[in-house]
């Protein structure tokens, strides 16, 4: 038999450059273009603000073809700002549930999941505490911050504080941390043990998903370079109730201490901003509801 190396050679020639502009354009957009398995959906941010759900089916030089909910559409690929892979179950009864936005944090407390490169949050607590976290890769964030009390001498009258925390995802479900509060008074002639500064070395495990969740964690007080002898036990967790709503619950335990400071709420969140409305209690002397505790959080 007989081929036609050149008609062979052209078409190959096709395919080839066809392949090519397909990367260009996915690597000009910063896309990883892939067809997902049937575990999982897809969620493309478009340009225009359009959000589509479902799944890419098919992949073209400049374009693809995309199996929504109301049925199949072609998209161009420059069109497309983002694209997100998730599980199946972020489908719940017909509806999308955006990824918990705030898997990082519980109130005070770290989880172990860390942000990714590039994400982070504000947070504001009791309108008088301000910090930012960001993730400097997706295995180390540095967060800092500081109180914003309105007095005559502002500096010396409020404090400042660093959260830096290495963690590592340790198998399904599974993620590990460490890390630190470290508080400091660097106008001020410290606190009433004289030192200037303070805080806690730390340990934290989450497991779960990013949607049900326990977080357990160990800590060590230090303040003016001396260690505490015993350890402090923190213990919490997450339960998102439904799409935009989760209950929270974080509670410290001293081993040598006589009580415990336990707190309950509920998260009310969208994917960029939360509102946390909880309460504070003391285990050895509880008030009803308890303490109202107030954060918001922006994430960027």
């Amino acid at each position: 038999m007989r081929i036609n190396l050149s008609g062979f050679t052209v078409a190959v020639m096709f395919f080839v450059a066809g392949l090519t502009l397909q990367a260009q354009e996915a690597a000009r957009t910063g896309l990883q273009l892939v067809i997902p398995d049937s575990t999982h959906l897809q969620v493309l941010e478009l340009r225009s603000g359009e959000r589509l759900v479902g799944r890419i089916v098919e992949i073209r030089e400049q374009e693809i073809d995309f199996q929504a909910g109301l049925g199949k559409v072609t998209v161009e690929i420059a069109r497309i700002k983002t694209i997100r892979t998730l599980p199946a179950s972020a489908m719940k009864n017909g509806d999308f549930w955006f990824p918990n936005p705030n898997n990082t944090r519980l109130y005070l407390s770290p989880t172990a999941r860390m942000l990714k490169q590039g994400e982070g949050y504000f947070q504001n607590i009791w309108l008088f505490f301000n910090g930012v976290a960001v993730g400097i890769t997706d295995n180390i964030t540095i967060g800092g911050g500081m109180s914003v009390f309105p007095t005559d001498d502002f500096l010396s009258d409020n404090i400042f504080y660093l959260t830096p925390k290495i963690g590592v995802h340790a198998g399904s479900n599974v993620d590990l941390a460490v890390g630190a509060l470290y508080i400091f008074l660097p106008f001020d002639d410290g606190f009433d043990d004289g030192s200037n500064s303070a805080g806690i070395l730390y340990g934290v495990a989450t497991l779960g998903d990013d949607n049900h969740n326990l977080t357990g964690g160990l800590g060590y007080g230090f303040a003016n370079g001396d260690l505490a002898d015993s350890p402090i036990l923190m213990l919490g967790g997450e339960y998102r109730l439904g799409k935009r709503i989760s209950f929270v619950s974080e509670n410290w335990i001293i081993p040598d201490g006589e009580a415990a400071l336990i707190s309950y709420g509920l998260r009310i969140f969208g994917e960029k901003l939360s509102v946390d409305l909880s309460f504070l209690n003391a285990s050895s002397d509880p008030i009803f509801p308890g303490a109202p505790y107030v954060d918001f959080v922006v994430n960027f």
